[in-house]
């Protein structure tokens, strides 16, 4: 039997989908949550059965629990109907997504955090688009225009730093990688799950990055959002996995070891043309690696010079601004001509501008270096001074070119105006 399903947003006739076939799973991850598992499951599965027009299923995927959460989860897939519980023996977000959605017969797949962080009500203009066949992935973002979000300082500040270093780095064009709340065509996701090697929390980033770099639709819907005060996440473990994920991506990209035109040509999106250029081609990455490089270090050696001379006139602290400030001036023109290809004059002053707030947090890298050596051997000479100042320029350089990358020579994005939303095209 067949039947004609209507988009819940533009209210058109979409195709003629079998009945038999369940439109969406929500898949549920949890790790000892045995507080607040069935509040939210029951939360979203009254939301679904009296707003959601499709048939549905939501999967607790419970990864390792040494708590009740297992014994909570089969009673309540017990007690509800379309609510399902899966045991995995292992711990890891994406592990546990894959294990459901690699299984699940659903057209569409999503999943949300357990605490309902994310207003529900964006639920159906994220699925929309993946049932109209529109889109391919769907996010909400806590960072698009639109989002109302309630969270800490802290937080804020590490979930931009964090999608700043994707897009300085794998040339993101999505705005949130970890907000848990996404969505993807059940046939897309069969072709990028075999890609994505990590189980934890890089599973979404890994995921997208895949999905931009296919050519393939990603739709943003902006989300209200209230942060989680009892949030168990490890932030800094969380950190540095992220870290490793992003760098082994990239080297994937590189090295040509992920089959990003395979892929494409398998899934029918149409290749870049010869002569496109493209921020995000590991080669131009690479080009761009390089010329960033050498020019880094000319600015370091001149760098050093300029503070050697001026250390005898001057304290250190006035030395390293001194001779901070002259190459970084020098650096940014240098890097906007030659490693960036920016060869008009429109915009020079606003770079330099800008450079200087990278300068600002370069000097505070360098400035934190020195006094935290005074502090920890105060009877350090010049040369240790010196190989502190290296390292700290180093560390500066890495953050240089990712702010070079994603703010100050970014290329604009091709945003959709007629809605909220924001769909990315590779």
């Amino acid at each position: 039997m067949t039947v004609d399903i209507v988009c819940p947003v533009s209210g058109s006739v979409v195709s003629d989908w079998r009945v038999a076939r369940v439109v969406l799973e929500v898949v549920v991850p949890v790790y000892n949550e045995q507080g607040d598992l069935e509040s939210s499951v029951r939360r979203l599965h009254g939301y679904l059965s009296e707003q959601f027009p499709y048939s549905f299923r939501i999967t607790i995927a419970d990864n390792a629990s040494t708590d009740a959460t297992p014994q909570i989860a089969a009673r309540l897939a017990a007690e509800l109907a379309h609510v399902a519980s899966v045991r995995i023996p292992q711990k890891g977000r994406g592990r546990a997504l894959r294990a459901v959605w690699s299984a699940s017969d659903a057209l569409v797949l999503a999943y949300c955090d357990v605490d309902l962080s994310t207003d529900l009500a964006a639920l159906p203009p994220l699925v929309a688009p993946l049932i109209s066949g529109h889109s391919d992935v769907a996010i909400g973002t806590r960072l698009g225009r639109g989002a109302r979000v309630v969270r800490g300082p802290k937080r804020e500040f590490i979930s931009r730093c964090y999608n700043l270093i994707l897009r300085g780095t794998l040339a993101a064009g999505f705005s949130d990688a970890q907000c848990g709340f996404k969505a993807i065509r059940a046939e897309i996701a069969r072709w990028l799950l075999p890609l994505v090697e990590d189980t934890g929390w890089f599973f979404d980033t890994e995921l997208l990055v895949l999905a931009q770099r296919a050519g393939l639709r990603i739709y943003e819907v902006p989300v209200d959002w209230v942060d989680d005060p009892d949030s168990r996440v490890d932030i800094v473990a969380t950190a540095l996995a992220d870290l490793k994920g992003i760098a082994r991506i990239g080297r994937g990209l590189v090295t040509g070891k992920l089959p990003i035109d395979q892929l494409r040509a398998q899934l029918g999106r149409e290749q870049p043309r010869p002569g496109d250029r493209d921020p995000a081609a590991p080669a131009q990455l690479l080009g761009q690696v390089m010329r960033f490089a050498a020019i880094g270090l000319l600015s370091t050696l001149a760098y050093l010079m300029v503070y050697v001379v001026a250390r005898d006139m001057t304290g250190a602290l006035t030395a390293n601004l001194v001779a901070l400030l002259l190459t970084t001036v020098a650096n940014t023109a240098a890097n906007r001509r030659f490693t960036f290809g920016v060869r008009h004059r429109g915009g020079a002053a606003l770079a330099q501008f800008q450079g200087l707030i990278v300068f600002a947090i370069g000097l505070a890298l360098t400035t934190a270096a020195l006094g935290t050596l005074r502090v920890w051997a105060p009877a350090a000479g010049h040369a240790v001074e010196l190989l502190v100042l290296v390292a700290a320029n180093l560390l500066a350089t890495v953050v240089r070119f990712v702010l070079f990358r994603s703010w100050v020579f970014r290329a604009r994005q091709s945003l959709s105006a007629a809605s909220p939303a924001k769909e990315i095209m590779a």
